[in-house]
């Protein structure tokens, strides 16, 4: 399937030249279901909107896929050569293994490639590993901070937020009832984080209650939301900080 989640259709364009500054920023999202869960784009859009700034926004994502997958499928490159974007964000799974980190930096450097030929800044989502295999989250996030460094994109480091959260209250539940997909509340640290990034706005004060371009209303507690908005606040700190000369060459 293909998961859209939309604000505003993209403006037709060929070419770089062709797109003119907008008032909207445009973000297409090329992911999995780590990405279209709870509807992630559309908080995003939510959240923007709630500081008084606009996002659009446009989802492909399939089940299972990674950047490879995507590559050879066709519609996340058609997208982006089709249609004007500020921002190309890009996801996979938690790509701690070694043939996978390698996977996610050549496929992060092909659609990287295509985006910057379309006038947009590639950014990277970095997730998570499953409730059962926690001891991946170092290597998951050198990777997606090797990747958004070798194409000199934007780092989303929602991963680390996830363990800077649990550090703050390790009872959050960020994890949906099957251990690898996102709760809520994951989503709604996801969005903090990716917000916070692309609009270079603190997390710190955005509301707990959302209602959605679909109508659709979202929440979170109050204090969770607080204790989300910190952590959030947290991984951003850490976002810039050096990668190790070993990591760099995967």
């Amino acid at each position: 399937m293909i998961a859209w989640a939309s604000t505003a259709h993209a403006a037709p364009a060929g070419t770089a030249a062709a797109c003119q500054p907008a008032p909207s920023k445009r973000v297409l999202f090329i992911g999995n279901s780590l990405t279209y869960a709870n509807d992630l784009p559309a908080m995003v859009t939510a959240l923007a909107s709630a500081v008084q700034e606009s996002v659009s926004v446009v989802t492909i994502a399939f089940p299972d896929y990674s950047l490879q997958d995507h590559w050879d499928h066709g519609p996340a490159r058609q997208a982006i050569t089709g249609a004007c974007w500020d921002v190309v964000v890009l996801q996979q799974g938690p790509s701690a293994l070694d043939e996978s980190r390698t996977l996610l930096v050549e496929y992060t450097r092909r659609f990287s490639t295509l985006a910057r030929a379309a006038g947009a800044t590639p950014a990277l989502y970095m997730v998570w590993p499953a409730r059962d295999r926690l001891t991946d989250f170092p290597r998951s996030s050198e990777s997606y901070r090797v990747a958004a460094l070798d194409v000199h994109g934007v780092l989303l480091p929602v991963g680390d937020a996830w363990q800077a959260a649990w550090r703050r209250d390790s009872s959050l539940a960020l994890f949906a009832a099957d251990g690898l997909h996102p709760s809520v509340a994951g989503s709604y640290l996801a969005a903090l984080v990716i917000t916070a990034q692309l609009l270079h706005h603190s997390p710190v004060g955005m509301p707990a209650a959302l209602v959605l371009p679909s109508g659709t209303s979202v929440s979170v507690p109050s204090g969770m939301a607080t204790v989300l908005q910190q952590a959030a606040a947290d991984a951003d700190d850490v976002t810039n900080a050096p990668v190790p000369s070993a990591a760099r060459n995967p």
